[in-house]
């Protein structure tokens, strides 16, 4: 993330704070413990049961009326096209970050070489080197080319970035660009195509890819619901629960297309709804630009899950083999 005072502001540090803000021997013992405890009330268990059954009843229920719905010509229309549009969003951060420091040149140098002291030769490098590994890294991506090293530079480039503007003693920092990093994993893990075609002795190359995949997924879910821990708050009770619900799911594989979709629509309500930079002042209109394409790209990543689904290491995958 690039130096976010307004363009030709004053460097000063409140206006910078402002804007880079988981039997055996013991069987006699539970025994004669278990004759002395009361009797507990059937009536609470049978509740119990009862809720987990509506819940996990209603759960099946949408997951049903999604699928229904995915199938609808419309949606048929447009899927193809969902990965690459996801792909963009995930990437549309770094082309934001890339085009500001163009623009803004010399604010940014100002602030690295006369407010954080890096010498001037350091900083012209720096900010060249990562503008054009963003908008190359990203560009790669979408086209899903080189996707290897594409993602290992742009996830390169968010910690260096910490590193070099000294974000990493914010927590929103922390939790929103690993986010994205999680949605770059994503991303990645979508472009290994599984071999399908199996040959005699070498069965094992697929088996291989398909392991990467899953652990790249695994990684990726639990990166992006980091962002999710900050989010729910000031928000209402039941848009706290839907999110809850939904980042535990995504977490664990659980329904997985399903709790990605609620929570891009949560998110893209929010993100609308509070970071409508274009509406905003100029000095409120630098952070809530960020906010809102930072928000794009974890809504890109939920997006490929849709497309991608969970992976081996989640609970839908172990449903369909068991």
């Amino acid at each position: 993330m690039s130096y976010r005072g307004g363009q030709g502001t004053a460097f000063n540090g409140g206006a910078m704070n402002g804007n880079m803000n988981m039997h055996g021997q013991f069987a006699n013992t539970q025994y004669q413990a278990n004759v002395h405890r009361p009797m507990s009330n059937p009536n609470n268990n049978n509740t119990g049961s009862s809720l987990l059954q509506k819940t996990q009843k209603t759960l099946d229920n949408w997951n049903d009326m999604l699928e229904e719905l995915s199938h609808h010509p419309f949606i048929n229309r447009i899927k193809p096209y969902i990965p690459a549009i996801a792909r963009f969003c995930i990437v549309v951060t770094f082309y934001e970050d890339s085009m500001r420091i163009l623009t803004q040149w010399t604010d940014q140098v100002s602030y690295l070489n006369q407010w954080k002291h890096y010498p001037y030769f350091f900083v012209v490098l720096f900010l060249f080197s990562v503008s054009v590994t963003m908008s190359v890294g990203s560009t790669f991506l979408i086209l899903r080319k080189h996707t290897k090293y594409a993602t290992s530079a742009l996830c390169f480039v968010v910690i260096l970035q910490g590193l070099v503007y000294g974000l990493f003693n914010s927590s929103s920092f922390i939790l929103r660009n690993f986010s994205v990093i999680g949605g770059l994993l994503i991303a990645f893990s979508d472009s290994i195509v599984q071999n399908k075609i199996t040959f005699g002795m070498l069965p094992e190359l697929s088996d291989k890819k398909d392991q990467i995949r899953g652990y790249l997924l695994f990684a990726g879910r639990i990166m992006m619901v980091l962002m999710f821990l900050g989010f729910t708050f000031g928000k209402s009770w039941i848009v706290i629960v839907f999110t809850i619900i939904c980042t535990i799911c995504l977490a664990v594989g659980f329904k997985t297309k399903l709790a990605s979709v609620v929570l891009v629509l949560i998110l893209t309500f929010y993100n609308v709804l509070l970071n409508n930079y274009w509406f905003q002042d100029a000095f409120q209109r630098d952070l809530s630009k960020y906010e809102f394409f930072q928000n794009l790209s974890i809504i890109g990543g939920l997006l490929l899950v849709t497309n991608t689904g969970a992976g081996e290491l989640s609970v839908d995958s172990k449903k369909k083999i068991y």
